[in-house]
């Protein structure tokens, strides 16, 4: 699934550059704890989360994750958007809950990581 296909799902706004949108989506992991994201997740994976701080993209960076959505219409501060654009991190904001969000892109398509 593309990105943009995401955005229109769940009605988000692109806070980085609509060039990212374009960028294929292989599984999606739903969390807010960073913890968990560092065990369970691998490359191509699409992040979403609550949390808008920017431990939130250097474990991003670190896992190599390539495109986050902020739930429940949360907006990182300027500062953590200019880190994810400097690491080529897609960023998108929905006002959907975190459980709402997942289930419409399953609902979709979109499968969680494989933690087995």
């Amino acid at each position: 699934m593309k990105l943009r296909e995401v955005k229109e799902i769940l009605d988000a706004e692109c806070l980085t550059d609509e060039a990212c949108l374009d960028h294929e989506v292989e599984h999606a992991f739903g969390s807010d704890l960073m913890s968990d994201v560092l065990a369970f997740v691998d490359e191509n994976t699409l992040l979403l989360t609550g949390l808008v701080n920017p431990q939130v993209i250097r474990t991003a960076e670190m896992m190599d994750i390539k495109q986050i959505v902020f739930v429940r219409g949360k907006r990182p501060a300027d500062g953590t958007v200019r880190l994810a654009k400097a690491n080529g991190i897609a960023l998108l904001s929905t006002r959907e809950i975190l459980f709402t969000a997942c289930g419409k892109l399953y609902e979709k398509g979109l499968r969680g990581v494989s933690i087995l």
